[in-house]
């Protein structure tokens, strides 16, 4: 329904929209594309075509991202000119490239020969401030706030039970032979977690990925702190967000109608929100504040508040859309391998107690982290990063100039039939293979970096991997399902499945009770 709406309100403003980006380009045009270092006779590109007229390559490279296959425009160029090519996009040259060694040369150098470049959207929504954007010694101080926040013994001993709490309170209250879309259950689960810490009066220690234990249950703690009116409150904040993301890669008019306009108002109003939360601590005295993460963000770190509040739209943004995703296409995958499934229940299945999961039943689940390595390489959310080069930089034969648009596509290596055999389908099992215990490493491997690399490799890698397992944990072992619906993935403007992934679900519990009866 959703979905239909997005497109409803979309598509009728498609004839403004390509009116006005196209006076954009004559503009581009008109005043000369001197600068433009693709034209440059002193560099030496990589080779590659300048496309249409004025657009370039533009539709070719959304009609690829926005299908189920990314790389489709990508290895179409691989064949002609060669891992790394060059070629016109939305009005600007860029490199790009599906070589691993050159994605790493990127990645690595982040800050030094490169910096992160994103549409006017997308920057607009996160903020100017944010870890996402930010460049220089303000990205480490954030990237580095971040990542102390969420080190491994924060996951161990404040972060596993609640999760574990929310994902319990979320499922458990689907109904037997109830039909739904996972993709909204997906969200639910995720955000119930964000939203609720949003509100709460330890407002960041979820959004940062660590907080302090909260063990009683959702409903006790949203009626102790929001009265009545807390499920309102938390279904608003959800809206709300949704907006929020829908608009990060939207087209830039800020009009009523337009996508741009409700997710800028959706901002506002979630960083109102914040900075009332900033407020409200402050007024309770530095020894309250000081007890928790918000404390020291607001005492220790000293960052003005709309540093924080774009902090937090960033960690929002990182956190709760991608994982809830990858929780989505896990299950979607497992559907169409069913295997693989009942060798993931079987191992979940031999870990089930009456009490909650330790760390120890968490590296206990080899095969489950197969299947998560899996969904990240085959539908993994960070399918390309977008940089500019801060100087003329040197690589190889090749010269890409200061101020070129730099597209390292991650998905093009991680669906590459030469690296992993049979890459399109999904088989977990690979990642038992010792020939590919090289590139299973997340954290350095040059063929796999669903979280990045580098100087902005993702702080959350570990949280998420924990959140996606812990989820597949309690849905496995509570629920079968049957697909009611034929789905298909697609990548722009975000992540997802087109249809939601409408399932029914039959409680395992009951159909137990059946069989003893």
């Amino acid at each position: 329904m959703r979905e239909t709406i997005y497109q409803a309100r979309e598509w009728p403003m498609v004839v403004v929209i390509t009116t006005l980006l196209f006076f954009i380009f004559i503009a581009k045009f008109i005043c000369g594309n001197k600068k433009n270092p693709g034209r440059s006779r002193s560099c030496r590109l990589p080779p590659g075509r300048r496309g249409w007229p004025l657009v370039g390559d533009s539709f070719n490279w959304y009609n690829a991202v926005a299908s189920s296959h990314p790389p489709r425009f990508v290895e179409q160029q691989i064949k002609r000119f060669g891992k790394i090519f060059s070629c016109s996009l939305f009005g600007k040259w860029a490199v790009v490239s599906a070589d691993s060694s050159f994605n790493r040369f990127v990645m690595q150098n982040e800050g030094r020969l490169f910096q992160s470049s994103y549409p006017k959207s997308f920057r607009d929504l996160v903020g100017k401030n944010g870890v996402i954007t930010v460049q220089g010694e303000q990205h480490r101080r954030l990237h580095g706030i971040s990542s102390n926040l969420m080190r491994l013994e924060k996951l161990k001993f404040h972060f596993l039970n609640d999760i574990q709490v929310i994902m319990i309170q979320t499922l458990y209250n689907l109904q037997d032979n109830q039909v739904i879309l996972l993709q909204d259950v997906c969200r639910k689960a995720r955000k119930q977690i964000c939203i609720f810490m949003l509100i709460n009066s330890a407002l960041f220690l979820l959004l940062i990925m660590t907080y302090t234990t909260f063990q009683v249950a959702i409903n006790q703690m949203v009626n102790q702190l929001l009265g009545v009116s807390s499920e309102s409150e938390i279904n608003e904040m959800a809206q709300l967000f949704s907006d929020f993301v829908d608009g990060c890669l939207s087209v830039p008019i800020n009009f009523p109608g337009f996508t741009y306009h409700t997710a800028m108002k959706a901002r506002e109003k979630i960083i109102s929100k914040i900075k009332k939360t900033i407020d409200k601590h402050r007024q309770q005295g530095s020894e309250e504040v000081g007890n928790g993460v918000l404390g020291r963000l607001l005492e220790e770190e000293s960052l003005p508040d709309e540093t924080i509040s774009d902090f937090i739209i960033n960690l929002l943004f990182a956190g709760n859309e991608t994982t809830a995703k990858t929780m989505l296409f896990a299950v979607y995958f497992l559907t169409q391998c069913p295997r693989a499934l009942k060798q993931l229940l079987e191992e979940q299945e031999g870990l089930r107690s009456n009490e909650m999961l330790t760390w120890q039943d968490y590296k206990a689940m080899s095969f489950t982290q197969c299947v998560i390595d899996e969904t990240l390489r085959i539908g993994g959310i960070a399918i390309w990063l977008m940089r500019e080069a801060k100087e003329d930089v040197t690589y190889q034969d090749y010269v890409i100039p200061k101020g070129c648009f730099v597209v390292p596509f991650l998905s093009a290596v991680h669906l590459d039939e030469n690296l992993y055999q049979d890459a399109l389908t999904f088989h977990p099992w690979r990642w038992m293979d010792p020939q590919n215990q090289e590139k299973r490493n997340w954290r350095n491997s040059q063929f796999y970096s669903p979280f990045g690399g580098g100087a902005r490799f993702c702080p959350g890698a570990e949280l998420a991997r924990l959140q996606i397992a812990l989820f597949l944990h309690y849905f496995l072992t509570t629920y079968r399902w049957t697909q009611m619906k034929e789905d298909r993935m697609s990548f722009f403007p975000s992540a997802r499945l087109v249809n939601g992934f409408k399932i029914r679900l039959m409680s395992r519990q009951h159909e137990h009770m059946k069989s003893s009866n």
